[in-house]
């Protein structure tokens, strides 16, 4: 087990780097994609946090792929800051968002992912990350809930009341003079028919770039949200994901999180199951307290996720990725985020020392 942090585009300066590094990470993930891009609900000296419907930003430029001297700098960056560049995170919604939708630009678009895809393993950069979603991360209220009234997030509630306008997938932006109206609601399985269309067409360029693509479960856990329809939002799910595309490249971005969210099923089973298929391409390390629609994030120690037996359990199964917290609770002080991350990589060091010495087995 590698212990990483994830870091946003705002974040990706030296001094986050070397943040890192005096928290004991090895490795990062990084988000390219601009999620604060004009908009009002996520601050920008925070993590993307979001609200119930309210857009994030503006979607990036169509037209303006990650370039390979960019990927190559930043992977350059990272090493000399004595990190690991683990994966990139998701793609801009202005590049696929007419895969989503099974738009008119579809084809064309497909052709982008795969030029994003050969630049990465060009630049030596392993696993991309995404969230084959419509909705995408919605629903999320903010309040002082957590130990010691600490902002956290959580959910109050279904999101189904507001569906998605026109011009906007993905909670973002992509095209500011769409129509007005909003998006017809398709199927379940029409959702995961454009999955699997998506992954017969990119995984063989993914396979002969050396690219892992890394699925995130959908957060928060939903049948639906926003009237439209959700792929991952319980555990067994993502079995279906697995076996729809057989591919070395066709791997999990295990949300511990997420998954702890979710109505049915065991996130222990859950976490054992797919570590041991070695289908685990690096994992978000976040807990909980309650189900969707009613749950709150916690600090790392409480909520119920045993987090010391998740930790056990990759161990005992050889994984060897990276983990990264999600988001955390804000700490009360000058630099909220910092301090958050600082308190959970904190323990997650110290169990991840007390299972490897044999002090902490589950």
């Amino acid at each position: 087990m590698k212990i990483g942090l994830g870091l946003y585009r705002h974040m990706l300066t030296r001094d986050y780097y070397d943040f890192a590094r005096q928290a004991g990470c090895t490795h990062v993930v990084v988000h390219l994609v601009d999620y604060f891009n004009q908009g009002s609900s996520n601050p920008r000296n925070n993590q993307p946090t979001g609200s119930k419907y309210e857009a994030w930003g503006y979607a990036g430029n169509p037209d303006l792929l990650w370039t390979m001297n960019e990927l190559r700098t930043l992977r350059s960056e990272i090493e000399e800051a004595g990190l690991v560049l683990a994966a990139v995170e998701n793609l801009d919604p202005a590049h696929w968002h007419d895969i989503l939708l099974d738009g008119s630009q579809r084809p064309q678009q497909i052709e982008k992912v795969k030029t994003i895809i050969r630049r990465l393993g060009e630049a030596g950069i392993p696993v991309l990350g995404y969230n084959f979603s419509l909705a995408g991360v919605c629903g999320r209220v903010t309040a002082p809930l957590g130990r010691g009234r600490a902002i956290t997030l959580g959910m109050d509630g279904p999101a189904e009341e507001v569906p998605i306008p026109n011009g906007t997938i993905w909670n973002m932006v992509y095209d500011r003079r769409a129509p007005a109206g909003t998006l017809p609601s398709i199927s379940h399985e029409e959702l995961w028919r454009r999955l699997q269309r998506f992954l017969e067409e990119v995984l063989p360029v993914a396979e002969e770039a050396g690219v892992q693509l890394a699925a995130h479960p959908d957060d928060p856990p939903m049948t639906t949200m926003r009237q439209q329809p959700r792929l991952v939002y319980q555990p067994h799910m993502y079995q279906r994901l697995i076996d729809l595309a057989p591919s070395r490249s066709n791997l999990l971005e295990l949300c511990v999180g997420t998954l702890a969210e979710m109505t049915e099923g065991n996130i222990y089973e859950a976490v054992d199951e797919y570590s041991k298929q070695g289908k685990v391409a690096y994992i978000h390390l976040r807990n909980v307290v309650g189900k969707v629609p009613h749950y709150r994030e916690t600090f790392i120690d409480e909520g119920d996720v045993d987090m010391m037996r998740i930790l056990a359990i990759l161990h005992r199964n050889q994984f060897d990725g990276a983990l990264i917290p999600d988001h955390t609770p804000q700490m009360t002080c000058a630099a909220p985020w910092h301090a958050g991350m600082a308190h959970t990589l904190g323990f997650m060091l110290a169990a991840k020392s007390a299972i490897e010495s044999g002090a902490g087995g589950r």
